[in-house]
């Protein structure tokens, strides 16, 4: 009912079916990275990707390959290349490199710090970035509003429960949150607005978004962050905090 009654309103809505059209129609003759490409799908989509006619794909997880995979790779005579590591972290960016296409599905709402995330993704990226996540509705009155997940209690979490989904274990959330699990708790809910202005802010002009009801995909442009902090060298950090004693701004928080 949901979707019947946002689709008369003509509002794109999204679906996890989509995302092998989305790939194809990106993919063809452009390098291609999948981020957080195991859990679940055991690399398709990567595999999706190098079908299409990929040059170069790049498949990245903080786990695995798992066997499934393997076999794949195998049976396929695939040159689908696995990078075991973490994309925030700048020597998994430095192995991965630049490609043209990055893809990343079901892994922002698991990471601790997702503009940290995005931001790697823009610097992985050269053209697009194709991204799904679950997401929260909207709050009215307060845009860009997000939740954090971790330390709440179970009446807290049972709000955010998506069992009625078809969604059976949400870590973090169907129980309290373990720091063993890592990655794999759910940290945040973010609104489709929060999402676009985080999307903004890392340096991706959002061209499509197709909404659901807990979730978004979106097809972002790579741009020019308008936010890209430079650590200064000795002599002008020196200079910047003259500038800032004589001017008299600078008092405790």
């Amino acid at each position: 009912m949901w979707r019947q009654w946002r689709a008369r309103l003509g509002e794109p809505v999204g679906n996890y079916n989509d995302l092998p059209g989305h790939i194809r129609k990106h993919a063809s003759g452009k390098s291609f990275a999948d981020i957080g490409c195991m859990w679940g799908v055991n690399g398709e989509y990567a595999f999706q990707a190098e079908e299409a006619g990929a040059t170069r794909v790049f498949g990245v997880d903080v786990f695995g390959p798992t066997p499934e995979f393997e076999e794949k790779r195998r049976t396929r005579n695939s040159k689908v290349e696995f990078v075991l590591g973490d994309i925030s972290r700048a020597d998994t960016v430095a192995r991965v490199g630049v490609v043209d296409v990055v893809f990343c599905a079901g892994v922002l709402y698991h990471h601790p710090s997702p503009f940290d995330l995005l931001v790697a993704l823009r610097r992985i990226c050269r053209e697009t970035l194709i991204l799904r996540t679950s997401t929260i509705p909207e709050v009215q009155g307060l845009p860009n509003a997000a939740v954090y997940f971790p330390m709440m209690d179970a009446r807290a979490r049972e709000l955010w429960s998506l069992k009625r989904l078809g969604v059976l274990h949400q870590a973090g959330i169907s129980n309290e949150f373990q720091a063993s699990d890592g990655y794999g708790n759910w940290f945040w809910g973010l609104t489709p607005s929060c999402l676009e202005s985080l999307l903004k802010t890392a340096g991706f002009r959002v061209d499509h978004r197709a909404t659901e009801a807990f979730a978004q995909t979106v097809i972002c442009t790579a741009v020019d962050a308008p936010l890209d902090h430079r650590l200064p060298g000795e002599d002008e950090a020196r200079e910047m905090a003259a500038e800032i004693s004589a001017a008299g701004v600078a008092r405790p928080a």
